[in-house]
């Protein structure tokens, strides 16, 4: 069967992401465009996003894709479907940043958008991401609507318009969707202090769908000199899952240190996600981002607004918040939960600890490539390190030190039996101290008095387990994983 996780549906290439499959799914994106009174074409929300101008007679969905297998194959196929079914398409003619695709859709007042990414999973998966005209991922209403659709066709084969007859008749048309995005990006940073700063920085692309982004908008836009790695298409990724994280990018930090950059800036498979690397080589971890991002639009930009973050990110954002005089707002793992409060307007910054950040006035979704560039803006004012940042903060905040590790299963009944346990016997006491509260937003999160807290949750995209905990110590964070690892092995 075909479900829709955190961020789409993904399945290993040939085995469940076939052709047939993504037929299917591309059709039910067709129907509901065409027939939901909520968010398709003829739903009042869309009508009054157009501005009170009235939509085209024929609707209009982005169709953009990543660099892995076969991937322009499977937008070629989607384009297909959806002229067949009545949709016009705008491909992409190149591959997309998922971020890029999303501002394509609010730029081209479209229905809606789909990204042909599996992101940060392996190079032998790939997915179909469903955008809804506001340009952010789709909500659990949505995702579960074009589930019922795509059961109800069953074996039902679905048809295709050639391309020949989809270009003859303009159903589908290839389009560059690179300046507007950079103006977009241009238009939320200093360019001028950037640009003064003078800094130089090291790229890695990870072999994804940043490679004509990143390097050419810091480049051109804003005047850095930049070194970049891994800019060529390898569909494999270098035999690594394409995921920003330290061990993933040793030859950028050793960049870094090397060749004495200001900074080190990455992007996953679809640039949703980001790596950032101080001056010296420190990785700084997503948790710790997503706070300085916040305190540097606050108190260097003179923006305000509330905070919002997933349930397993640090509380590190909530004191920075707390600190100008605002709140911070709980939600799900998943951005399109985050992406609904942006949209209010009310939130100056969303972002969850796997590597996902957007801000007011952008998209509604995670975007790696703003992220790399408000760290850039940030060294750029402080003309300091994100290091110097940071302590800073800690001195005026306290600490917050967190780890996240991951524990693959084999079997989907392990996930199921540990969660199972936890819901019928919650621990009382973790690390030697009494649990306070236990949040069963998403996952477990088991919260201590003294402000610490470990959270276990199973993965949305693949068969994995994750233990997450945070503390005011480092010494008092090794404890909190000890006892994660201890609940996994059954010792509760």
């Amino acid at each position: 069967m075909i479900k829709f996780g955190t961020s789409g549906w993904r399945g290993v290439v040939s085995d469940e992401f076939t052709f047939a499959n993504v037929r299917k799914v591309a059709h039910a994106a067709a129907l509901s465009v065409k027939e939901s009174p909520d968010v398709g074409y003829n739903s009042d929300e869309y009508r009054a996003s157009l501005g009170g101008t009235q939509p085209s007679r024929v609707p209009t969905v982005v169709v953009g894709y990543d660099t892995r297998f076969l991937s322009e194959d499977f937008a070629r196929e989607v384009a297909a479907v959806l002229a067949n079914d009545g949709v016009r398409t705008l491909v992409s003619a190149t591959d997309l940043p998922t971020p890029a695709a999303a501002w394509a859709v609010l730029h081209r007042k479209a229905v809606g958008g789909v990204m042909i990414t599996a992101s940060h999973n392996p190079g032998h998966y790939n997915g179909f991401k469903w955008m809804p005209y506001w340009g952010g991922a789709a909500s659990p209403a949505i995702t579960g609507d074009l589930e019922r659709r795509i059961e109800m066709l069953g074996d039902h084969a679905v048809k295709t318009m050639s391309d020949e007859r989809a270009a003859k008749e303009s159903w589908t048309e290839t389009a560059d969707f690179r300046e507007s995005y950079f103006d977009q990006l241009a238009s939320l940073l200093d360019v001028k202090a950037i640009r003064k700063a003078k800094l130089r920085v090291g790229v890695d692309l990870m072999h994804g769908s940043g490679r004509g982004y990143l390097r050419p908008f810091l480049e051109e836009r804003l005047g850095v000199s930049v070194e970049a790695l891994h800019e060529d298409r390898d569909v494999l990724f270098g035999g690594r899952s394409p995921e920003p994280k330290p061990e993933s990018l040793p030859e950028l930090i050793e960049l870094v240190k090397r060749k004495k950059l200001d900074l080190g800036l990455a992007c996953d498979g679809d640039a949703d996600r980001f790596g950032i690397v101080d001056a010296g080589g420190e990785f700084i971890p997503a948790n710790d981002v997503i706070a300085l991002a916040y305190e540097h639009l606050a108190a260097h930009r003179g923006q305000s607004g509330k905070a919002a973050r997933s349930v397993m990110t640090s509380h590190f954002i909530d004191a920075v918040a707390k600190s100008h005089g605002s709140e911070t707002r709980e939600t799900p793992v998943g951005f399109k939960y985050l992406g609904e409060l942006l949209r209010s307007g009310a939130f100056l910054l969303a972002g969850e600890e796997s590597g996902g950040l957007s801000v007011r006035g952008h998209v509604p979704e995670k975007d790696g490539l703003l992220a790399c560039v408000l760290m850039l803006e940030l060294v750029a004012m402080e003309k300091k390190p994100l290091a110097d940042a940071r302590a800073r903060l800690y001195k005026q905040l306290g600490e917050f030190r967190n780890e996240r590790l991951n524990y693959r299963m084999e079997r989907q009944r392990q996930i199921l039996e540990l969660e199972d346990r936890l819901r019928a016997k919650p621990p009382l006491e973790l690390a030697g101290g009494a649990v306070w509260r236990v949040d069963q937003t998403d996952g477990f999160k088991f919260i201590l008095r003294d402000g610490s807290w470990l959270g276990l949750r199973s993965s949305g995209t693949e068969p994995v387990f994750r233990v997450y905990a945070e503390a005011h110590s480092t010494k008092r964070l090794r404890e909190m994983v000890d006892a994660g690892k201890k609940l996994l092995q059954g010792k509760f």
